[in-house]
């Protein structure tokens, strides 16, 4: 079953977040994802307010989802984009 990530992401720095931007690229190419959405329009119809980016991305499975995310190459990204980003990421799995 595939797995996706659903990321919520408001940028609080855009310069600091360029640094998580360059490093993120390489786990999501090792790990095979697809992005399936990254930004454009949205809006929250219930619950909590509309983020700056709404982004999915798909990976073959759900553990290739689980391992990307702990990868030593996402790790590094996560740690550029600290402080320059308010993130909640859902790993869930495909039907």
């Amino acid at each position: 079953m595939k797995g996706y990530w659903i990321a919520n992401v408001t940028i609080t720095n855009e310069q600091n977040y360029a640094g998580y931007q360059a490093l993120a690229p390489e786990a999501f190419r090792k790990y095979d994802a697809h992005f399936l959405a990254r930004g454009g329009q949205n809006q929250a119809l219930e619950g909590r307010t509309t983020p700056e980016r709404t982004v999915i991305i798909e990976f073959p499975s759900y553990q290739q989802a689980l391992d990307c995310y702990h990868s030593e190459e996402y790790r590094k990204a996560r740690g550029a984009r600290e402080g320059a980003a308010e993130v909640d990421i859902v790993i869930v799995e495909g039907l």
